[in-house]
């Protein structure tokens, strides 16, 4: 990488909200690294840009979240072009495709950018000591969440083997050539990583901004938290995610985090999670697209575009679209599913049906902390307030339902029902995937348009994704996947 900075913001989303200037629009531009540090509002177009780098179509933009479900088994693939990911359903990607290392680039760019700022926020005079700490706070943030894409894209999960080859962990910024050796720390090593920048993170990260905008775009505590309890989850330490848990979600109903003028809690409609403000009290942290050309996802990447518009992926029917709750139209969820002209199931989530596709991506949402927190509580026998979040869960879209007591007798019964409810909930937004890994379980065999895609067993080569051609070519220390 040359010493060279590229500039440029996430969106022009708030340009009469933003008082603090963040996520003002800033031309896109090469400029040298010295200016771009410069003034406070140029060092603010570097915070931007890390929200920027998570916009990226291959990364939280849209096409990360797809890939995630297409290697899961909720959908068929009705396309069987390789622009549209066939191999990536057909679980048949080599290192060279570029999808693979589309998304390798993507988060590690995130990640320098992330150093970068750090770096030269070091004893910066340009800023104020507050402003400089929550910029930092910010980067930490972003890091973590990519080296999180990357440890569970291209490593063993964490409960298959902690101890396995994880990825490069890039802690330094690199602004020159020739850095590109470094040999792959251990999954457990990289989750360690992640795990410190979110500690650090939350200190130093606002309770709240002064928006709902920026609440929803930008890391605030809840957002740092939540997503450890995420992190957590992945390494089953299900006592430390029932105790970040614990500062987002109350013992009791109702289940609602406040601090100032912040709220976090269920929305009442799921629709309105999805029905265009997409800044309401369940949004915890989401990737936003402005009314501007720039801001315009690439049709293929988009996830309205994937799911409804063409549809690419369709809800098989051996996946959960077949579980009673989106059968039954007392369960709102139900108006998230619909049917396309050739009859097929499809996700209505992200519902901006026609070009542009400006749908936000929701990243961590309230009702999967409460799952999260669900799922840790019945595994620490806490089955009462297991129970307690997955009755919430359920109830805010269908009232009238009661669980039968026969499967709120045991700890596996209940745990069974989150499982499900996680499923149901999460569909569409890139968890399935990642949820059949943590638990070490085996890929299963799924049917679309274009054929039949294997099963995959968690000791096969293909349960995850192969290094990178790319990366396998610059970095000499690299050992690609066996």
């Amino acid at each position: 990488m040359k010493s060279k900075i590229l500039v440029f913001s996430l969106a022009t989303v708030c340009l009469t909200a933003c008082n603090d200037g963040f996520l003002n629009t800033v031309p896109k531009t090469t400029v040298a690294e010295e200016a771009a540090y410069s003034t406070p509002g140029k060092i603010l177009a570097q915070v931007n840009n890390l929200y920027g780098q998570l916009q990226n179509a291959t990364f939280y933009g849209g096409r990360y979240i797809i890939f995630n479900e297409q290697r899961g088994d909720e959908f068929g693939q009705n396309d069987g072009n390789a622009a549209t990911g066939s191999a990536v359903w057909n679980q048949n990607v080599a290192s060279t495709n570029e999808f693979i290392n589309n998304v390798w680039g993507a988060a590690y760019s995130a990640i320098n950018a992330s150093n970068v700022l750090m770096e030269r926020l070091n004893g910066t005079t340009v800023v104020s000591a507050a402003d400089a700490k929550l910029y930092v706070a910010e980067a930490k943030f972003v890091r973590a969440l990519s080296y999180l894409a990357l440890i569970q894209t291209y490593a063993k999960p964490y409960n298959v083997d902690k101890n396995a080859l994880g990825v490069p962990l890039r802690l330094k910024a690199i602004t020159t050539e020739g850095n590109n050796d470094l040999a792959r720390s251990s999954v457990a090593d990289v989750y360690a990583q992640i795990i410190k920048d979110l500690n650090e993170a939350e200190v130093d990260l606002p309770a709240s901004y002064t928006t709902p905008l920026l609440n929803t775009a930008r890391a605030k505590k809840s957002t740092a938290i939540a997503l450890k309890t995420r992190v957590f989850l992945q390494q089953n330490e299900f006592q430390k995610v029932a105790e970040e848990a614990a500062k987002l979600v109350p013992k009791t109903a109702p289940f609602q985090y406040t601090t100032g003028s912040l709220t976090h809690r269920l929305e009442t409609n799921i629709a309105a999670v999805f029905g265009g403000s997409y800044t309401g009290t369940e949004a915890i942290f989401s990737i936003p697209f402005a009314n501007t050309t720039t801001e315009t996802p690439p049709s293929q990447s988009s996830l309205a575009f994937t799911y409804v518009s063409q549809p690419i992926l369709f809800l098989a029917t051996a996946g959960i679209v077949s579980d009673p709750a989106l059968t039954n139209v007392a369960d709102a969820r139900t108006g998230l599913i619909g049917t396309n002209t050739a009859g097929q199931k499809v996700l209505r989530k992200f519902n901006i049906t026609t070009a542009p596709f400006r749908d936000y991506v929701p990243v961590i949402r309230y009702a999967e902390v409460m799952l999260n927190y669900a799922e840790a509580a019945a595994q620490t026998n806490d089955l009462p307030m297991a129970v307690a979040l997955l009755k919430a869960v359920r109830n805010r879209s269908n009232p009238s339902h009661i669980f039968a007591e026969t499967e709120l007798t045991s700890k596996a019964t209940i745990l069974n029902l989150i499982f499900n409810e996680r499923r149901i909930e999460l569909l569409g937004e890139g968890f399935r995937l990642h949820d059949l890994q943590r638990r070490g379980l085996t890929l299963p065999a799924k049917t679309g348009s274009i054929g039949t895609a294997p099963l995959v067993l968690s000791t096969a080569s293909n349960y995850i994704w192969p290094i990178p051609s790319g990366e396998i070519s610059a970095n000499k220390l690299m050992v690609p996947n066996p």
